[in-house]
């Protein structure tokens, strides 16, 4: 896609309304040639019963992150873009502020993608490492 990073994020948050990203408040807020960022707020939605992050939280925010840079990096008209393996490895938690995920590709395939998603607190602290695949399935005409 030839696009500019304004028109790429306008895109990604185009995307969100009325799924599980809208849910969870995840937005998109930086994209580069070969990475976008999204990021999510840390609030009681998003808690575990003793008030810190829920992983599960986060393992959607790397897939929608992932999942989104995929179709981006892509030709998205003639590919349906979905998650097939998903790893995370949570090693800090997070009460409040934000999260933000990063997703880089590893390896841009034509049928399967892999990215390296880190997701950092407000202080850029690591909190997880989530490794993604994803495959590009062609749209029947």
């Amino acid at each position: 896609m030839n696009l500019t990073e304004e028109e790429i994020l306008r895109q990604c948050a185009k995307m969100c309304k009325n799924t599980l990203m809208e849910t969870l408040d995840i937005s998109f807020c930086e994209v580069g040639k070969d990475y976008l960022v999204a990021k999510m707020p840390v609030t009681p939605r998003v808690h575990q019963p003793d008030g810190v992050l829920h992983g599960g939280a986060m393992v959607a925010l790397a897939e929608s992150v992932g999942s989104a840079a995929s179709f981006m990096f892509l030709d998205a008209k003639e590919f349906y873009i979905r998650g097939i393996e998903i790893s995370a490895n949570h090693v800090r938690s997070v009460k409040e502020g934000y999260v933000f995920a990063k997703a880089e590709i590893v390896h841009p395939g034509r049928t399967t993608q892999l990215w390296d998603i880190k997701i950092r607190g407000e202080e850029n602290q690591l909190i997880s490492v989530v490794k993604l695949t994803t495959i590009a399935l062609p749209k029947t005409k």
